[in-house]
């Protein structure tokens, strides 16, 4: 009985990481893909860093996500944490900017 438990849990971790790693991916693409929507003179008046520089930031956090060492280890906490601040704040300012319409 005693040596079942390790079986286990080694199946609750695997099935944790990948349910982390498809909200990893999901929020960081959702974030990618609205930046790449925007306009790039909104972003200066706002007062944030200009489009190329959320695009870079948050297409390495995705390739890195994605790619290289998931949603646990730091550049996956870094990328979620980048791709939230974007969502967050940055695309309510550029909501607010833009008057409220459009597809997000």
């Amino acid at each position: 009985m005693a040596s079942a438990a390790p079986i286990f849990y080694t199946d609750v971790v695997s099935i944790i990481n990948l349910v982390l790693l498809v909200f990893a991916l999901v929020v960081e693409a959702v974030a990618f893909v609205h930046c790449l929507t925007q306009r790039s003179d909104a972003f200066p008046a706002i007062g944030t860093l200009p489009k190329a520089g959320w695009l870079v930031i948050l297409g390495l956090s995705l390739v890195l996500t994605l790619l290289f060492f998931g949603p646990i280890s730091i550049f996956g906490l870094i990328g979620i944490a980048a791709a939230l601040i974007y969502l967050l704040d940055v695309r309510v300012g550029l909501r607010d900017i833009t008057d409220g319409k459009g597809f997000w």
